[in-house]
């Protein structure tokens, strides 16, 4: 016999599925990533609790003054000042959502649909300035505002991105003019 002919005769037919096995890891892998998510769900809720010293977030005043600025954008969550990985999530401060920011004579009002709504008197705006990222969120140089803010005995940094960034600059000049102004007359008084 010819060598192409012992190559037919030895052809079997294509092997059957083992369903057992291939079920078996199918519910595996399907344990093992509930697994991942609930570790990961504890691990929020345990920092959640380790924070849980962050007192309420200010609420907005009765009137707040004329707007000067207005933004729409997103709210990327909170860090505490100066270590843009180490993400703040209680009072609802992690959660990231759509943003609506307005800057007022008493403050910054960040309300947030979905998310817990809160305010920043201007007493206790410490500095705003661009940045390329912030806990969860990177990107390139200067596509972030972040705002440096007091609230009890913590400094925080919170990131937003506006729909228009060339707004950002009008943002950061308007903030740190606030600060001064607001440090000038404290100082003077």
């Amino acid at each position: 016999m010819t060598p192409v002919l012992l190559l037919a005769a030895e052809k079997e037919s294509a092997q059957v599925t083992d369903w057992a096995a291939r079920i078996g890891w199918v519910v595996g892998l399907g344990l093992f990533v509930a697994l991942v998510y609930w570790l990961m769900r504890e691990g929020w809720k345990w920092r959640g609790t380790l924070q849980g010293d962050l007192p309420e977030l200010p609420t907005t005043p009765d009137d707040p003054g004329p707007e000067k600025l207005h933004l729409s954008g997103r709210y990327h969550g909170s860090t505490t000042a100066g270590q843009w990985l180490d993400r703040i999530v209680a009072r609802g401060l992690g959660a990231r959502s759509r943003a609506e920011l307005t800057l007022t004579d008493a403050g910054l009002d960040v309300v947030r649909p979905g998310a817990s709504d809160f305010f920043v008197p201007v007493a206790q705006l410490r500095e705003a300035r661009l940045d390329k990222g912030i806990a969860g969120k990177v990107l390139t140089e200067g596509g972030l505002l972040i705002v440096t803010w007091e609230h009890g005995d913590r400094l925080i940094d919170s990131g937003f991105r506006s729909d228009h960034a060339a707004e950002h600059n009008a943002w950061v000049e308007a903030i740190n003019s606030m600060i001064e102004t607001n440090t000038r007359e404290g100082v003077e008084r």
